[in-house]
């Protein structure tokens, strides 16, 4: 039972967050929101459970009904939502009987939906702002049993204000993190995964390249665009779309499954026409990014196309040709069988209009709807044939429609008042695509002029990359180790350390130097089998070069000191609940009072603490707490702040030992507890992010300055306050935090600079494109929590901290 209490309170707090969270990015909350209709449906499975195993008073139907009615009698908030909702009710009924009755010149009223009629007496409550009053009143006159409501949760819901109001985008909300991470995947994969920062040449000579890459920006850009036109949206609506549609883009190859969309944005239609394996996703990321799909897909703006040949045969289902101004010809668009082809043409003529049409339009017949002109079939032979003597009249199997804009020029008619390439005035000035020079200027100084431009143009590229590169050195060089441990010296560290080579170690400590094997961390992390020997390793609970006889000493000593504190601790601890004259203890009743506080916050955060982690039982949280006490009381001066619990849970799961965690946990709080607030190192932290993008990333920097300036980074926050713990997987933590602690002697004492910096570059792409501002990068990240691919994240992160080392090189 307890469990479904709980399911049942986590149900319920997930709509609360959406709906706060609509309120803050649209700065309004529609009455007919998904967001609304998800929050009534969890109040109401609250409120009606266990309440069908009551037979007095609860035999209707609906409960939820039966229940206000009943708290109505006695509680007069509840029983003017009772009257409201008998009022709209009512409103409803009437109208229903209007439309199927005659007409009436009064205005009806506001129609409510199925779902706002199945939800009304909560939805009425919500937007009357008395939910969280009659909640607080059915539970204070509940059992305990059916306490499932927290009653604070309704409290932010009620003092929102909530609009009838159809704005432009009422309809449209913004797509999910994960959503627009698959759109990025469609469009963004042939740009191939740039592990750069910034987008800016590289810091260095290299030879002059074709154009390429400039074409190669405006078709990721293009890409991008097509990717966002398939999704309906507020300024481009869906007017007709169908799968499985057949093209063959060349002649030499096999006709391509597709799918085929129109669409309208104001008054311009464009056809599109797009693979299936692009829109699945079928070819993988790598084969993608090679993919020569892009090629085939089609799109094509209706303004240039002047005619559309139709083939209808009894055996498929049509084909639809286009031909554009210039007397092209696109590939047939083969449509399967059942009408698409008609559906499709239907679909056309409506977009079409007011400006344009279609010759000769679309019959419209009863009881069927749009149908194909009944024409006669015209041959030389029916010329001299009369072939209506015997009263039968043969249809047209295939169509010639043209696109005609009555009253409107023409596009070609407009092309012919464009500029020439080339043209020579009376003023004796050859005009060549903005390039002005005079007849007379000799050829020799025309170069010469030239030749000054291309190097002057030069030298202050120079000049510039010189200024840029000791802006680098002087902001970053204090961010990572000059010296370059590299991955493949003296041999492949990809592997990481392996049980293999710890056992070889164990053996003989002299074989390995202590760097050789945290290079191995650094380049591939711990094997899970060995983490738990490994750990007090790496956080200095013991050095390395200890022997047994060494390490067994330093457990002990520990394992005393735990105790000692443990048992320090759970003294005062009681005598704080203990009423003891307080003139005996007066000097200590602020220590007394200090224990009490940081014991009451020690206790919420254990209760809480990573509930859903199978490691996680009662007995393992006891444990978890002990810890957490013993240290608390050792650092009164600092107390108990909320995250270190979650810095000491995945310590507990690897190294599961109270005394040996309890180390481990002392020192990894020597470098953590700095962030927390008594530490002031999160200040330095942000500055320190800011100047690493703003060097290394300078257009994603200038785009946080122009939403709202968010370039105080306090979206990294939680981030640096927790090593990112609430952002991965267990299994990911684990592969984070051993780079983390091994980072300071390999390259960098900021890593965790670099992994923030990666995790935005990862998503960079996304948040440009979709102009991203402080409050939708923060809800993006919260999304995509424990979604991040952590092995590249890592891989980007290294990168990294070698781009900013190879700047500080002098050679």
């Amino acid at each position: 039972l307890a469990q479904g209490h709980f399911d049942m309170q986590t149900r319920e707090i997930e709509p609360v967050k959406q709906i706060m969270e609509e309120a803050v990015t649209k700065k309004f909350v529609h009455e007919d929101s998904s967001h609304i209709i998800a929050l009534c449906t969890a109040i109401e499975a609250c409120l009606s459970h266990l309440l069908k195993r009551r037979a007095a008073g609860f035999l209707r139907s609906d409960k939820i009904a039966a229940l206000f009615t009943k708290v109505g009698k006695v509680y007069d908030t509840a029983a003017d939502v009772c009257r409201k909702v008998q009022e709209q009710l009512q409103q409803q009924s009437a109208r229903n009987f209007r439309e199927q009755g005659s007409s009436t010149t009064s205005r009806p009223p506001q129609p409510l939906s199925a779902q706002a009629i199945k939800h009304i007496w909560v939805r009425t409550a919500l937007f009357e702002k008395v939910l969280d009053k009659i909640v607080q009143y059915i539970v204070d006159n509940s059992s305990i049993s059916l306490m499932l409501i927290n009653d604070v949760l309704s409290v932010g819901p009620c003092a929102l204000e909530y609009t009838k109001l159809k704005t432009s985008d009422h309809f449209w909300t913004d797509p999910s993190a994960n959503e627009l991470v698959q759109r990025h995947r469609i469009h963004g994969a042939h740009r191939g995964q740039d592990t750069s920062a910034g987008r800016r040449p590289a810091l260095g000579i290299r030879k002059r390249q074709s154009s390429g890459s400039m074409s190669e920006d405006r078709f990721a850009a293009s890409a991008r665009e097509y990717v966002e036109s398939l999704h309906q949206n507020s300024r481009t609506h869906l007017l007709y779309g169908k799968n499985n549609v057949l093209v063959q883009p060349k002649k030499d190859m096999e006709v391509l499954r597709g799918y085929l969309s129109l669409h309208q944005a104001g008054d311009n239609l464009t056809l599109k026409w797009t693979p299936n394996q692009l829109i699945n996703g079928t070819l993988g990321d790598c084969d993608l990014e090679k993919s020569i799909y892009w090629d085939y897909a089609l799109t094509v703006p209706l303004r240039q196309i002047v005619c559309i040949h139709c083939h209808q045969r009894p055996d498929c289902g049509g084909t639809l040709v286009l031909v554009s101004q210039d007397g092209i010809q696109r590939p047939p668009l083969h449509f399967p069988p059942g009408g698409h082809l008609l559906a499709f043409l239907s679909c056309l003529e409506t977009g079409l209009l007011p400006r344009g049409q279609l010759e000769p339009p679309l019959w419209s017949q009863k009881g069927k709807g749009k149908v194909f002109p009944k024409l006669r079939k015209r041959s030389s032979a029916a010329r001299l044939i009369d072939q209506d003597r015997n009263g039968e009249e043969q249809t047209a199997a295939d169509y010639v429609f043209r696109i005609v804009y009555p009253g409107y020029p023409t596009a070609k008619a407009k092309t012919l008042y464009k500029k020439r390439h080339l043209y020579k005035p009376e003023g004796g000035l050859v005009v060549m695509d903005d390039f002005f020079f005079s007849t007379s200027v000799p050829l020799k100084m025309l170069c010469q002029n030239m030749k000054r431009q291309i190097v002057s143009r030069a030298f202050y590229g120079w000049l510039a990359y010189c200024r840029h590169l000791s802006t680098v050195r002087t902001h970053l060089s204090a961010l990572v180790n000059h010296n370059i441990v590299p991955p493949d010296r003296p041999c492949e560290a990809s592997g990481g350390l392996s049980k293999e080579v710890w056992s070889k170690y164990q053996k003989d400590c002299k074989n390995y130097k202590e760097l050789e094997l945290l290079r191995l961390v650094y380049y591939g992390g711990v094997q899970h089998d060995i983490r738990k020997e490994v750990w007090p390793f790496l956080l200095g609970h013991y050095k390395f070069g200890m022997g047994k006889k060494d390490m067994n000493q330093v457990q002990h000593t520990h394992t005393f000191k735990f105790s000692l504190n443990f048992k320090k601790q759970s003294m005062i601890y009681t005598l704080s609940l203990t009423n003891v004259d307080s003139k005996v203890f007066s000097v200590q009743i602020e220590l007394l009072d200090t224990v009490a506080l940081n014991l009451h916050r020690i206790d919420k955060d254990v209760q809480r603490c990573d509930r859903n982690y199978y490691y996680f039982t009662t007995a393992n949280l006891e444990k978890l707490r002990n810890i957490m006490c013993s240290y608390v009381w050792e650092h009164l001066e600092m107390g108990y702040v909320q995250g270190m619990c979650d810095l000491l849970a995945p310590l507990m799961v690897i190294l599961d030992d109270e005394c040996l965690a309890y180390s481990c946990f002392t020192q990894l709080m020597k470098r953590m507890s700095q962030n927390f607030p008594n530490g002031g190192a999160m200040d330095t932290q942000f500055a320190n992010m800011r100047s690493l993008i703003q060097i290394l990333d300078s257009e994603l920097f200038e785009l946080m300055q122009q939403n709202g300036d968010y370039t105080h980074f306090y979206f990294c926050y939680r981030w640096f306050l927790l090593d990112f713990k609430r952002e991965l997987l267990y299994e990911d933590v684990f592969a984070v935090w051993e780079v983390i602690w091994v980072a300071p002697r390999i390259s960098s004492k900021h890593f965790v600079l670099f992994l923030a910096l990666a995790l935005v570059t990862v998503y960079r792409e996304i948040i440009i494109d979709n102009n991203m501002d402080f409050t939708d990068i923060i809800k993006f990240f919260n999304e995509m929590a424990e979604r991040h691919d952590v092995q590249h994240i890592l891989k980007i992160a290294r990168e990294l901290v070698h781009k900013v080392q190879s700047l500080m090189d002098n050679k």
